[in-house]
């Protein structure tokens, strides 16, 4: 279904023009300005002001080829899934050679107005229907498969009323999840106080009360590293975990990848059993994890393992190697540039408390029982920040395709029962 089609299906009631997207915007080539602040574009953020270290692909050492940008303009990534990486510029910059910089025609548009329209759920979904696969996980639309898709399109005066209440709106929306995001830091920070102090940690420090980990556990081994791929099956393997199905505290089974039973009889060592400890070697280094009862006798791949024995509980041992007191020291003794790599031998020497088995089952207790109702919290947090997220597109969608008239709109009720 075209655009067009898709919003009148949706109940689209203004009398609005149709008109093609080569009619209102034009691409700028501008380049050579590379003294001017460097800019991106993202899907959640629109435009911003770019810094050394803020996570994206670094830039170019020359700039030269970098496109210019002036406020008004929009700048859109092309490739992407979902598309939607696009938004107005409210500052002169320069931007990645691959990305679109669009100019727009100011007889016919209103700059803010197409920030939100390309910004749509209708708009993204036409995109990617337009787009052609781009492997690893991408879609490419072309110039002119883009300036051709057709819109409806407001006079010039509606299309800045229809900014106006937009811009206040998510304005106000964003500062809704900005607190639900603040709150969910700071649930983080008290998350990680309340362990440490029901573990004693600080405590254990100043009296001594700690031992390397060797002497609490029965065995530290390493899962498959050597050549693992070459044990990989499709179907009827055994179950093995990677880094990735290991979070702190939890492991997921989605993306497990299977051995064959050669492969699972020849890395014995690295055989699963209900209770061990995995923990990760690589990324997320450190991250822990207690084996569950429906994964005895997996196998796994780049992973630590460790056997607790009878004198350690594996959630004690959980709840102490994903807390920052254990994160500084598998820091402190990670190797390797690109990616944090820790290893046995490091493993076995942290630190831990030495305390009876049945303190360590108290302790437990008590931090699921803390720990639990902040992690509700914490939950309840993130679905709200999910339900004004959701809304905030729906308002953007329903506006700018006309499926009501923000003249009448109050702004009641736009948080949909999300209050501050």
């Amino acid at each position: 279904m075209s655009l067009e089609g898709a919003i009148a299906a949706n109940g689209n009631t203004r009398e609005w023009s149709t008109i093609a997207l080569r009619s209102l915007l034009s691409q700028s080539k501008a380049d050579n300005r590379p003294n001017l602040p460097l800019l991106g574009v993202s899907l959640h953020s629109g435009v911003t002001k770019r810094s050394v270290n803020d996570g994206r692909p670094a830039a170019s050492e020359d700039l030269t080829a970098y496109k210019v940008v002036a406020p008004g303009n929009i700048i859109m990534n092309r490739l992407g899934k979902p598309h939607g990486s696009v938004g107005m510029s409210p500052w002169n910059g320069i931007t990645s050679p691959a990305y679109w910089v669009m100019g727009i025609n100011p007889h016919l548009g209103e700059p803010r107005f197409f920030h939100h329209l390309l910004r749509s759920r209708h708009m993204i979904a036409e995109c990617e229907r337009l787009g052609k696969n781009q492997p690893p996980n991408q879609f490419d639309i072309s110039w002119d498969a883009f300036r051709a898709i057709e819109i409806p399109l407001p006079p010039l005066e509606e299309q800045r009323g229809i900014a106006d209440f937009l811009d206040a709106e998510t304005a106000r929306i964003d500062q809704l999840a900005l607190k639900r995001r603040q709150m969910r830091r700071l649930l983080t920070l008290k998350r990680e106080r309340v362990i440490e102090a029901t573990l004693g940690l600080e405590r254990a420090q100043m009296t001594d009360g700690l031992v390397p980990l060797k002497y609490l556990v029965a065995d530290v081994t390493v899962g498959i590293v050597i050549t693992p791929a070459k044990w990989y099956v499709e179907a009827s393997g055994t179950p093995a975990l990677r880094g990735l199905n290991v979070k702190p505290g939890f492991i997921s089974t989605s993306d497990l990848v299977q051995i064959s039973a050669e492969g699972h009889a020849e890395n014995y060592k690295s055989r699963l059993n209900t209770g061990d400890i995995v923990v990760v070697r690589t990324g997320q280094a450190g991250a822990a994890a207690v084996v569950p009862a429906e994964l005895d006798g997996a196998n796994c791949v780049d992973l630590i393992v460790v056997r607790p024995g009878m004198q350690l509980s594996p959630r004690y041992l959980q709840y102490v190697l994903n807390s920052d007191y254990a994160s500084a020291r598998v820091a402190e003794h990670s190797v390797g540039s690109i990616q944090a790599h820790f290893n046995v031998g490091a493993m076995k020497q942290i630190p831990i408390p030495s305390i009876p088995r049945a303190e360590q089952d108290e302790i437990v207790r008590l931090l699921d029982v803390k720990v639990g109702a902040l992690d509700l919290l914490h939950r309840k947090l993130d679905h709200q920040e999910q339900l004004l997220t959701e809304r905030r597109q729906a308002l953007i969608t329903a506006a700018v395709t006309g499926q009501f008239d923000v003249s009448t709109a109050s702004g009641r009720n736009v948080t949909n029962g999300v209050s501050a």
